[in-house]
């Protein structure tokens, strides 16, 4: 049966904490409501189809795509590996891509007014998460030993993501590049060595950031007081996240004519469709390389007129 072949290939693939957490929901609520009792063989293209049209319609734009690449890695093994099947029932063209919307990007005075709002315990999560551009589970693994005040580095080794039943598990980065050491501006040196002294925990192996009893950081926690500070930042987005503060450093750093490969680095990705992800063109900048275009036309145009300034030859 299906439940059985799947709920085996998940458990025997070395996954991610939080993406074996992701690929057990959508078994769970998207896949085998329709295909749990159905023979691995007998789940045909028809079905397939029919399936994802109904998930189409009646779920979120986002998962159904999601499920439908686990679906289709899955019977891809049956097909490939365990030769079960002949041909991989999954095959609409499109169905496995998703569209997000493009992210918001924060000016550099909203990030500071967010970091200000959200309250001192908070205040240098928020900056490192800007313009450190660090990932959330990053943050939440960091220890006393992974920060370098003199020399201004921060070294990332592990992540401590956090599972839907608000267990953060730590182990290895996301991939390979993430582990790397982070160089840090100069102006986050006072943030930085304030809550050094009075809210992270003591000891090399002490936690950066923690709560207020003392325990490692909830999102759920966190996220209200993200939120309630949210609101006092003038035109920031409702839907603005704590991820679009990663989205915002990196925009920044992209418009400083940052190399790909140098980008990549910091952000800690391996591939450059990766990095290109948060390489943002907004509406300012739109309006600055019109300028620019503008002024290089009108400059071109002018010129010959401007040279052109010889007296005629005199008749011989």
């Amino acid at each position: 049966m299906f439940k059985d072949y799947a709920k085996d290939w998940i458990d025997n693939r070395p996954l991610m904490p939080t993406t074996r957490a992701l690929y057990q929901r959508l078994l769970r609520t998207r896949l085998l409501p329709t295909f749990g009792n159905t023979p691995v063989t007998h789940i045909t293209y028809a079905k397939v189809r029919a399936w994802n049209t109904e998930q189409s319609s009646t779920t979120a734009p986002s998962v159904t795509p999601k499920a439908y690449r686990l679906l289709k890695a899955i019977m891809e093994t049956a097909v490939a590996d365990d030769e079960t099947l002949p041909r991989n029932p999954c095959r609409i063209r499109g169905a496995g891509s998703e569209y997000p919307a493009e992210r918001s990007v924060a000016t550099v005075e909203q990030v500071f007014a967010l970091a200000d709002n959200v309250g001192d315990r908070w205040r240098l999560l928020v900056l490192l998460g800007a313009f450190a551009t660090l990932r959330p589970e990053e943050l939440a693994a960091l220890r006393r030993e992974n920060i370098n005040l003199d020399k201004r580095l921060i070294r990332i080794g592990s992540a401590s993501p956090e599972l839907p039943s608000g267990r953060r598990v730590t182990g290895r980065t996301k991939s390979r590049a993430g582990t790397r050491t982070v160089h840090l501006p100069a102006f986050l040196d006072d943030a930085l060595r304030l809550h050094m002294n009075h809210y992270a925990e003591p000891g090399p192996l002490g936690l950066v950031f923690v709560g207020e009893k003392g325990a490692p950081y909830r999102r759920s926690t966190f996220g209200r007081k993200f939120k309630a500070a949210r609101t006092h930042v003038p035109d920031l987005p409702a839907s603005f996240t704590f991820y679009d503060l990663r989205h915002t450093g990196n925009t920044l750093l992209s418009q400083e004519n940052t190399s790909l490969k140098d980008l990549m680095v910091r952000m800690g990705q391996s591939t450059p469709r990766a990095a290109l992800i948060y390489q943002h063109s907004n509406n300012d900048r739109q309006h600055e390389l019109a300028a620019k275009l503008d002024h290089r036309i009108r400059t071109g145009i002018s010129q010959p007129a401007e040279n052109d300034q010889s007296p005629e030859p005199s008749a011989q």
